[in-house]
């Protein structure tokens, strides 16, 4: 049994602490001087960086004891998404050489909402692949 709870968190929820873990670390450092100054590009990581969290956050809640709740564990992933988001951009508000920006909050929940959306459709269109 307990061998089992310990494979589901690494599998399933493993990823999600350590994927929050490496936006958190990124984002305490400065942003690197050789970026390309292309318009809206910071808005574009943060949107597909988000995407992959809220598709992390659903895939987890899918194989927890919620997963016939459909409308909950989307909800779920979406806000919490969101409220990482937002608690990255307060956190770089307060790093040095970084701001936060609520644009950039936006955008990961834009993301959030996109990568809930993909998994969802993954699943749903390819139902006996397995657990994803």
């Amino acid at each position: 049994m307990i061998r089992k709870r310990c494979y589901h968190f690494f599998y399933y929820w493993f990823p999600v602490l350590f994927y929050c873990l490496i936006i958190f670390i990124q984002s305490s450092y400065p942003v690197p001087i050789e970026i390309p100054d292309i318009a809206y590009a910071d808005k574009v990581f943060h949107f597909a960086g988000y995407s992959l969290l809220g598709l992390l956050f659903l895939r987890g809640f899918r194989n927890s004891k919620f997963r016939n709740e459909n409308r909950l564990i989307m909800a779920t992933s979406i806000l919490l998404t969101g409220l990482y988001g937002a608690s990255d951009e307060l956190h770089q508000h307060y790093a040095p050489y970084r701001t936060g920006d609520i644009w950039d909050v936006l955008f990961g929940l834009l993301g959030g909402i996109f990568g809930v959306y993909v998994y969802k459709t993954l699943v749903e269109k390819y139902p006996k692949t397995g657990r994803i």
